[in-house]
């Protein structure tokens, strides 16, 4: 590159690494992914070297990059808080580099023994500087420059893993350093909250676009009384400035030491041999990367004798003995060509970003999930952004948010479900529904919508309701896939040949499963009201709806107001089945399974003379009782007159409890709610009605 042309380069790439860095360490608020500023930083680097000249002293090469914020007093860290070189390679060849420099430097032949490291997590947080003297916490303060932090002491005491006064440590200085996180279960549930004081009209408030994100906004919140309701973590790893303590002779040793201080301390950490070892530590946590409760992007190889480690010494701003070995990226950033609506296995619709291909996370990704519309909403995703996308694993990939700053000028207009859609199911053209309070809207076609068939029928076959013995899962998938059925009545038209189609049904199994189906034909009203799928419609309300009105015709051509009459029926569930039957390819599919052969007695419960020893109790199953399961229970309370709920609660009259009860046990009795065992249950289902 010529000089003239390397010159604007370097001033542009300054710039822009400075402008995102500042977002990044000040602002709390990213704009590009750490894939993107890596290869920004990584050209200026090759600038540089290849043009010494053009090296100068504000370049962020040079320097631990971050800036201390205006509304904290500013901190000069006695040993300098230093970053460390970063191995872009993510391959096993990354560490094999690392350790042929480090024996390069200590001039190491082939026949010498392999240098030992202390492996351990690249976490993805915030570092703080945290000084104990006399074993007492007397400030914390962040990196900032790497020469200047800010002091941010009432914020890192209120994170409850940090000791205020270290165990069996009396040194006159200590500086512990590490780095605060938050792990990803209290992140989401954080961003849950906010999206909740959001969606009630709350201002000011946002949601995160990722934990470390979180973290680092939480540190600097300058009322440590909002700082204390972040859920903050910390981990230790090395030291700052000490005074008057011994400091162990292996890095290993040191970071012994800090746990038995009290100091919190990752257990994902090992003394490895040379090359083989560190390869064996990358792979295996990159293995275990994604089932770790908090974000790391790599892990970090330390040679690990002090000794050692003062004879390589440091190189500009980054020790020779120390590399962090990253793993591929798990963000990146994309163009949105498209959004797609899918039909998910329960009618759900879910929006689709259809990206431009991109690899992240170490695979190609071309699709991502919005969630839902308010989501999709809510981060102003349009076709023709340049969004963020993350992949962890076998999570599947989703759009984190919008880089607005590279907006198209005819970028799309923002994004209505409903009006996309034109209220249809994109798969087989049923409205589709949104219930109050609800954020995902669905299809309405349960028995007729293909998307949902394999689900349709998995419900209609389970014991509680058709009870079909032998259509399971597996067997379910071959029918389908294979074309054999596409619709609930299309089970009764299964024969020996159709059968004998499938891999691995031997002739056995097909007349078991054609038994079973022709048993299914007898059956109750509420069994078949239950099978049918009916959203909010569960085993009690298909009883309440077959008692209150003796036939299926009834339940179809009921409207709203005689739905609301029916016990324990409101507004949600009375507007779901009405919803239902109102698709004429639902009422359809219920004309054809009478016309396949299924029956019931159509007063079904409205007839029964029965004793009901139970009527108007409520009663609630826990733990496992001796000989009775669960169903057993629940059907002989139902069938004598009682309701079995869910929770424990005032309105309870009985919890019957076995073994390993839990706390819906612990919730009776602090309520003084009567407790039974299966006797106690048996003996009431035996007393006379009242």
């Amino acid at each position: 590159m010529p000089e003239k042309e390397a010159s604007r380069r370097a001033a542009e790439l300054r710039e822009r690494l400075q402008r995102e860095a500042h977002r990044y360490y000040v602002l709390d608020e990213p704009q590009i992914p750490d894939a993107e500023y890596d290869l920004l930083f990584q050209e200026l680097q090759a600038i540089e070297a290849a043009h010494p000249e053009l090296l100068s002293a504000d370049s962020p090469t040079q320097r631990v990059i971050g800036k201390v914020l205006d509304g904290f007093k500013a901190v000069r860290h006695t040993v300098p808080m230093l970053s460390i070189r970063t191995e872009t390679d993510t391959e096993s060849s990354g560490a094999v580099s690392f350790d042929a420099r480090v024996r390069r430097e200590l001039a190491l032949t082939e026949t010498d023994p392999p240098v030992e490291y202390a492996a351990e997590l690249k976490f993805d947080g915030l570092a703080i500087n945290l000084r104990y003297e006399l074993g007492v916490l007397v400030q914390a303060a962040t990196r900032g420059d790497g020469e200047k932090g800010e002091d941010v002491t009432q914020n890192i005491r209120t994170i409850v893993q940090i000791p205020l006064r270290l165990q069996g440590a009396d040194a006159q200085v200590l500086e512990v350093r590490g780095e605060v996180y938050m792990r990803r279960d209290q992140f989401d549930a954080m961003n849950e909250r906010q999206r909740e004081l959001i969606a009630g009209g709350a201002k000011n408030e946002k949601t995160f676009v990722n934990p470390r994100n979180a973290a680092a906004g939480a540190v600097r919140q300058l009322d440590p009384a909002i700082a204390a309701k972040r859920p903050l973590s910390f981990f230790a790893y090395g030291l700052g400035d000490v005074q008057g303590w011994e400091i162990p002779e292996t890095h290993s040793g040191l970071l012994d030491a800090l746990a038995a201080m009290g100091l919190p301390v990752c257990v994902d950490r090992a003394v490895v041999q040379g090359a083989e070892g560190l390869v064996a530590f990358h792979a295996a946590m990159g293995a275990k990367r994604d089932a770790l409760p908090f974000d790391i992007d790599g892990v970090v190889y330390k040679v690990n004798a002090r000794a050692l480690q003062q004879r390589l010494g440091f190189v500009t701003r980054e020790p020779r003995w120390a590399v962090a070995h990253k793993y591929p990226a798990q963000e990146q950033m994309t163009v949105v060509r498209d959004i797609d609506i899918q039909v998910g296995r329960t009618g759900k619709l879910t929006p689709v970003a259809k990206l431009e291909p991109v690899f992240v996370g170490g695979t190609t990704v071309s699709n991502a999930t919005l969630h839902n519309e308010d989501e999709t909403r809510r981060k102003d995703v349009r076709v023709g952004d340049t969004v963020i996308v993350r992949r962890a694993g076998d999570v599947i990939p989703e759009v984190v948010g919008v880089v607005l700053e590279r907006r198209p000028a005819n970028v799309g207009e923002p994004f209505d479900l409903y009006k996309r859609l034109n209220g249809q199911c994109p798969i087989c053209a049923s409205a589709i529904a949104r219930e109050e309070g609800e954020v995902d809207w669905r299809c309405s076609g349960g028995l007729y919508c293909p998307a949902q068939r394999k689900q349709a029928i998995l419900h209609f076959a389970q014991r509680r309701a058709l009870d079909i013995e032998g259509l399971g899962d597996k067997l379910v998938d071959q029918l389908v896939d294979a074309g054999l059925i596409r619709t609930l009545p299309e089970l009764y038209t299964l024969g020996l040949a159709k059968l004998s189609e499938l891999d691995r049904m031997g002739e056995k199994s097909a007349v078991n499963l054609l038994a079973g189906l022709e048993g299914s034909k007898r059956t109750t009203l509420s069994r078949f009201i239950y099978g049918l799928g009916i959203r909010h419609v569960g085993e009690t309300t298909a009883k309440d709806l077959a008692k209150h009105f003796g036939g299926i015709d009834r339940v179809m051509n009921a409207s709203l107001e005689q739905l609301l009459e029916v016990n324990d029926v409101g507004p949600i569930v009375a507007q779901s089945v009405r919803t239902f039957f109102d698709q004429p390819h639902n009422r359809e599919v219920v004309e054809q399974l009478r016309a396949a052969g299924l029956g019931w007695d159509e007063n079904d419960g409205t007839a029964d003379t029965m004793p009901k020893p139970l009527l108007g109790k409520t009663f609630v199953l826990t733990g496992t009782l001796p000989t009775l399961s669960r169903d057993d229970a629940k059907d002989r309370i139902e069938a004598a007159g009682g309701k079995v709920s869910g929770s424990v609660s005032k309105k309870t009259h009985f919890v019957v409890a076995g073994a390993e009860a839990g706390s819906k046990l612990d919730k009776a009795r602090e309520l003084g709610i009567t407790l039974l065992d299966e006797e106690g249950l048996l003996a009431l289902l035996a007393a006379p009605a009242v």
